[in-house]
């Protein structure tokens, strides 16, 4: 059954004004219109413009494409993470909130879908289809550094060298890095092409292939030990050549059972709906801080 675009539209807008946690007044205020012309172009009453679009989408910090597309787009919602499963106390790098990983999660959330209903338009097929394994898990990465970005204290290291993230205090002295990784394997410990010391992010996260939608499922952070310093969190596994292609991977490290100990006990957020860590292992030589799932899940309520 085709839409109609006022009331798709209409709809489209009133839910990410409520998602920006906007009133009327204060979104048409922004808009330049008047809030009794939003509530009537919310509920499919009134006629717009394109520059009225322009502008709300402005106000929403949406792009305007997004706005449009995300009308006629098919009516799954939107994937998001649950703040029941942000783990209570789990220790963050200096500055960072659990707020702040939750509207960087989110963001990222919106990003793939808004890449998705445009592929799909246009093939039929989103951008896992296109891109496979690691490949994707890297755009999952870039797109989650930008969001982390544009969201929270922690900004690009635009100097390209490590880590990808920084954050600065008022006089502009850096007070901690943040690396970013994302991957679809649960649980997965750190990879790094240089294995150095710092903050550390790894976020899981599932794949519903018909969509292309993906969903934040297990956030770890920990503070690791770079390689070559005494109790490194690093090994060295060098650079693998895949046998049925003969293309060679970059050099890497990976962490050691005592690196991937402390992202799993540093897990901020884990969804026990999809994930079950009873099986999984952690080395005894890392003692497990209280905070830690593997003694005790504690859950922020919402």
């Amino acid at each position: 059954m085709k839409k109609d675009a006022k009331s798709a539209i209409g709809l489209v807008i009133r839910r990410l004004r409520e998602e920006s946690k906007l009133s009327q007044e204060k979104l048409a205020d922004r808009s330049g219109i008047t809030y009794q012309y939003l509530s009537a172009l919310e509920n499919g009453r009134k006629n717009f413009s394109i520059g009225v679009l322009e502008a709300i989408a402005a106000a929403l910090g949406t792009p305007f494409p997004y706005l449009v597309q995300s009308a006629f787009a098919d009516d799954v919602p939107m994937p998001k993470v649950s703040p029941n499963f942000f783990i209570k106390k789990a220790i963050l790098p200096p500055h960072l909130t659990t707020a702040h990983i939750e509207s960087a999660l989110n963001e990222t959330h919106r990003v793939i879908r808004m890449i998705n209903t445009t592929l799909r338009q246009e093939s039929g097929r989103p951008l896992s289809a296109y891109i496979q394994g690691n490949n994707f898990g890297g755009i999952v990465s870039n797109i989650l550094c930008d969001a982390f970005s544009r969201l929270t204290p922690y900004k690009h290291n635009h100097n390209q060298r490590y880590p990808d993230l920084v954050c600065k205090d008022k006089n502009g002295n850096t007070v901690a890095g943040l690396e970013v990784k994302s991957t679809i394997q649960k649980g997965k410990g750190g990879e790094s092409h240089n294995g150095h010391s710092g903050w550390h992010v790894v976020a899981c996260f599932s794949l519903t292939p018909h969509t292309g939608d993906i969903k934040f499922i297990h956030v770890m952070f920990a503070d690791l030990i770079g390689q070559g310093k005494t109790d490194s969190d690093w090994r060295y596994v060098g650079s693998k050549v895949n046998a049925d292609t003969g293309s060679q991977r970059t050099e890497t490290y990976n962490t050691t059972g005592a690196g991937t100990a402390k992202l799993r006990h540093g897990s901020v957020y884990l969804d026990t709906d999809i994930i079950n860590i009873s099986r999984w292992r952690t080395s005894s030589d890392v003692k497990a801080p209280a905070y830690s799932p593997f003694i005790k899940k504690k859950m922020v309520k919402p």
